[in-house]
């Protein structure tokens, strides 16, 4: 099957805002491949051609080596010996796959580095009888050139599983043409072209006019945790109000939180916090209504039989609804459940299912989101990539019409190609993607750590199915989760420069002047979101406002002097 990409020369840029379409398995840069976003997450009868052409892989087949799985069986794993792989350079790969044996099991390629390490780079669902399509990849930041890609069975529930490839592709991407990738995806669908056109009483234009446009807020939701700290912190609060326009508590709206002991709720620190969240005027995310991990539940819920578990979550729901019923835009239902079942263990497999309908009966307007973490980080046979769009599609078959997928993203060393390569399977939900705790590992020194976030923010913002990021960097007393953005007296630390480099830098349009052009119009092009507009001609002034939304069409705005 032929898929149609958008591909974007960025000279047209400079020249007129043109789009034009190219065929994704054969377009190119002027200097390289353009990435190919194709992901499906059915098993199907008959696999698609492979991306790329096969890439690097064109024309080669995998050996069959004798190795031992997860569950110490010798099986016949699928091999593929690498050459001349170049050092700094991105690797997509894909593969359809396929089991026999078992009715189905979680298959995980892994690239060995240095002949010893082996770093799994993505894994599948593969079932008996269809087709799985497997997307991931790697950063080669080894000084090998060469190394071995294997297939292996990843699921201790199943024996003498073995694996069938067909389709497979590995396509290289030097570091200049992913960052260009990452350049186009952000002009496509974070920026917008926009023509002011400036006419007189009588609607004939006017050339010459002087137009200045200055962008006063962005559409991209992006935030940042707080904590209590933040209250009566002077210092703090201006240095997030001046950057950030969304926000999520860390640990106060939680129901280990709000709830103690059984009956006695206590919202008084959610109530202040609401209050700098009004003051500012920020949306703010409900973290989290319930959480799967049995370190986080209260003692007196443990022992409750199902009836009186339902009766407090039930009350849970109530409560806090009933007090900040459309403020939190959206709400994590069930937070980190595809790693812990302590609701799904008390009250069987809809547990999930009932508490959305139950929360969206209280608050329809929110959106309501899965939160888990290892996702998109890296390999984790309980949250893999598969498993979390099993429980999307539970959740939708179950009659849930309005969810929310959640990527925790707590990150060690991020690996973009993997990233991007999940983030395009769960595209195929088209439900709404948020990073709602990107942080970076603490085992990593602060030029390191902003080194690693700079990458994930520009992974996360250049994909088209991202709606929004939030960081989890809340100062606390005495430090942050695992990142901070700044010190104890709010002077930006390395990760700080980061995201005042991106976010009020990069990613906000810079002041536009000009004048209009022969047929009465000025044009530009900028990040979506809102801006404040003037123009000045023969002496007379005129201020307006206008909105900028997505669109693959021109924003026309007409202006009478």
């Amino acid at each position: 099957m032929l898929m149609l990409k958008w591909g974007i020369s960025p000279l047209l840029w400079t020249l007129f805002p043109f789009i034009f379409f190219a065929t994704s398995s054969q377009a190119k840069h002027d200097d390289g491949p353009v990435y190919d976003s194709s992901a499906w997450t059915e098993c199907q009868a008959d696999p698609e051609a492979p991306l790329y052409n096969g890439g690097i892989l064109v024309n080669k087949l995998p050996e069959y080596k004798p190795v031992k799985d997860i569950n110490g069986d010798m099986v016949n794993s699928p091999t593929f010996t690498l050459q001349n792989l170049s050092p700094g350079s991105f690797y997509s790969f894909s593969s359809w796959v396929r089991v026999k044996n078992a009715d189905s099991a979680l298959i995980s390629a892994t690239i060995k580095v240095e002949n010893t390490f082996a770093k799994c780079i993505g894994s599948v669902i593969a079932k008996k009888g269809c087709w799985s399509f497997l997307k991931g990849g790697f950063r080669w930041d080894s000084p090998s050139t060469s190394s071995q890609m294997d297939f292996q069975n990843s699921d201790r529930t199943r024996k003498n599983v073995e694996i069938e490839l067909i389709s497979y592709s590995l396509q290289p991407f030097k570091e200049k043409q992913w960052r260009k990738t990452q350049f186009e995806g952000i002009n496509t669908e974070r920026k917008r072209a926009v023509t002011v056109h400036v006419v007189d009483e009588n609607g004939f234009r006017l050339p010459g006019a002087a137009v200045k446009v200055k962008q006063i807020s962005t559409d991209f939701p992006f935030g940042c945790a707080v904590s209590k700290t933040i209250l009566g912190n002077l210092p703090y609060q201006e240095w997030f109000a001046k950057r950030f326009k969304a926000t999520v508590f860390e640990n106060e709206l939680k129901w280990y939180k709000t709830e103690p002991q059984l009956g006695q709720f206590n919202y008084t620190l959610v109530d202040q916090m609401m209050e700098f969240v009004r003051k500012n005027k920020l949306i703010a995310r409900g973290h989290n209504m319930f959480w799967d991990d049995p370190v986080y539940i209260q003692d007196w819920l443990e022992n409750m039989t199902a009836p009186q578990l339902k009766q407090a979550m039930k009350s849970r729901i109530k409560s806090v609804i009933s007090k900040y019923r459309n403020e939190f835009v959206h709400w994590d239902v069930n937070n980190e459940l595809l790693h812990f079942n302590f609701y799904e263990g008390k009250l069987g497999p809809n547990a999930t299912l009932d508490m959305f309908k139950k929360v969206h009966r209280e608050d329809p307007l929110a959106t309501l989101f899965l939160n888990e973490y290892n996702v998109v980080e890296r390999c984790d046979s309980k949250a893999s990539v598969d498993r979390y769009i099993e429980k999307f599609k539970e959740l939708k078959n179950g009659g849930v019409t309005v969810a929310g997928i959640g990527l925790e993203s707590h990150f060690a060393i991020p690996n973009p190609p993997f990233m991007r390569a999940v983030l395009d399977k769960l595209a195929t939900l088209k439900l709404p993607i948020w990073l709602t705790e990107v942080d970076v590992s603490k085992m990593y020194g602060l030029e390191e750590q902003a080194m690693y976030l700079e990458q994930i923010l520009r992974e996360g913002f250049s994909h088209p199915s991202v709606n929004g990021i939030m960081l989890w960097t809340s100062r606390s007393v005495g430090g942050c989760y695992q990142t901070c953005l700044t010190d104890e007296k709010f002077q930006n630390l390395p990760t700080g420069d980061v995201v005042d480099k991106l976010l009020l830098k990069e990613w906000q349009t810079k002041k536009k002047h000009g004048k209009t052009d022969e047929f009465g119009s000025y044009s530009f092009r900028g990040f979506l979101g809102e801006y404040n507009v003037s123009v000045v001609y023969n002496h007379k002034v005129i201020n307006s406002y206008f909105s900028l939304g997505r669109g693959v069409e021109t924003k026309h705005i007409t202006l009478q002097i």
